[in-house]
């Protein structure tokens, strides 16, 4: 947190609203068909692995899949911790565990050698299965387990990760990407470990259909859960303003060399535009000759990259 800012008195939003006829909501037809394809195999799965983005690790996760829990084994690993603030790693722990989750693992799957992966996982997921009752896969010797998750949380970079890390396959088996959405089927069996025999499923990213809090829907969003352009860059920058005004953490005005703080995003996105030439030419209907405006829809695309690799440090955006 910048320091120079601390005793900033600004007057500033204290709720975030979008404009009227926006909402935040994506649920695509495949997600509808992911969930119906999951329930289907579920009494073949032994343990469910829900993996989910570290610095929400209470916003956006699905009702379906604390319903599963209730079911199954189950496995919470939140990943990206390298972007979140986990100054209160205790609290996030000691909250997870009043809503029944109680095992929790930490990890950046975009380390090289993620120490979590390697020695505690599959033990505890073993530990878990054998918690609850099999039924009709008391006898089995292998373990099946569904990676399940909110869109673009890394789920399919998991896989890949274990199918190199454990065994000798080392050839990624799932396409991945940085945008929400990428994997839209479940995927067959895929061996992710010899000792102790663990398959994995790999399934669509799965959202609520209605998100019923704006804040909740907004989080995600600024996550990367959503594809940008179904709520809009600008949209989504403008709540990361409110955010760090709201919690007097002004970091992004020295990273972005403002002047001075501000709650109206079209100042942060004019000033990133002109700093970066990020201009757009439109045709005069009446002139016919081109004008140049800022492209605010670039410009707030750099500021949530910016945001989504870290470039603004760690973050938490949780209230509790």
């Amino acid at each position: 947190m910048s320091n120079k800012f601390l005793t900033f008195s600004g007057n500033f939003r204290k709720t975030f609203a979008l404009p009227e006829g926006h909402r935040v909501q994506w649920f695509p037809g495949h997600m509808q068909k992911g969930i119906a394809q999951l329930l289907a195999r579920l009494r073949s799965i032994d343990c469910v692995l829900e993996i989910h983005d570290a610095r929400i690790p209470f916003s956006g996760r699905t009702p379906l899949f604390k319903d599963m829990m209730k079911m199954k084994a189950h496995v919470l690993l939140l990943n990206k911790c390298d972007l979140a603030d986990l100054s209160r790693k205790p609290d996030i722990v000691k909250k997870l565990q009043k809503e029944g989750v109680d095992k929790v693992l930490f990890t950046n799957l975009t380390a090289g050698n993620s120490k979590i992966i390697k020695h505690q996982l599959f033990p505890l997921v073993v530990e878990a299965i054998h918690s609850k009752p099999r039924y009709n896969r008391e006898t089995a010797e292998d373990y099946e387990m569904a990676v399940i998750g909110v869109p673009n949380v890394g789920k399919s970079t998991f896989i890949n990760y274990v199918r190199r890390s454990h065994t000798t396959i080392k050839k990624k088996s799932l396409r991945v990407g940085a945008v929400a959405g990428v994997t839209k089927v479940l995927s067959g069996k895929i061996r992710a470990n010899f000792n102790p025999p663990v398959f994995l499923m790999d399934t669509p990213g799965i959202l609520t259909p209605q998100v019923s809090e704006l804040e909740e829907g907004m989080k995600l969003a600024l996550c990367g859960c959503f594809p940008d352009h179904v709520v809009g860059e600008d949209l989504i920058a403008d709540y990361m303003l409110f955010w760090f005004n709201k919690n007097s953490d002004f970091r992004y005005v020295e990273h972005f060399s403002l002047p001075e703080p501000t709650d109206n995003v079209k100042v942060l996105l004019n000033h990133i535009a002109k700093e970066n030439q990020l201009v757009k030419r439109i045709k005069s209907p009446d002139s016919r000759e081109h004008q140049f405006f800022p492209d605010y829809v670039a410009a707030a695309t750099l500021v949530l990259k910016q945001f989504r690799e870290g470039g603004l440090g760690p973050v938490l955006l949780e209230d509790f």
